[in-house]
């Protein structure tokens, strides 16, 4: 597999310093940003999915013409942090 590099990126010394200060043994600053590019597209990835999610759930309610009042989301909400709580306890 050909391997592709990533713009280098020019910073303030203090940033450079404060990502060194944070390594782990034997990690190198080159795997930290990799590692840090990677969550980030991730997160990104999973933003983007839920504000689909989120605009099609708005979609679905205008063409029904159903909604949820905000009584009966936060009731279901708490109903789930309940379960997680007595599965974690």
């Amino acid at each position: 597999m050909k391997t592709a590099t990533i713009p280098s990126l020019r910073v303030e010394p203090a940033l450079r310093s404060a990502a060194e200060e944070v390594l782990r043994d034997g990690e190198s600053l080159s795997g930290f940003v990799e590692c840090a590019v990677r969550a980030q597209i991730q997160q990104r990835q999973e933003q983007a999915a839920f504000i689909a999610r989120g605009l099609a759930s708005r979609d679905r309610a205008k063409a029904t013409g159903k909604y949820l009042s905000s009584a009966a989301v936060l009731k279901k909400l708490e109903a789930r942090l309940a379960k997680a709580k007595k599965a974690s306890a």
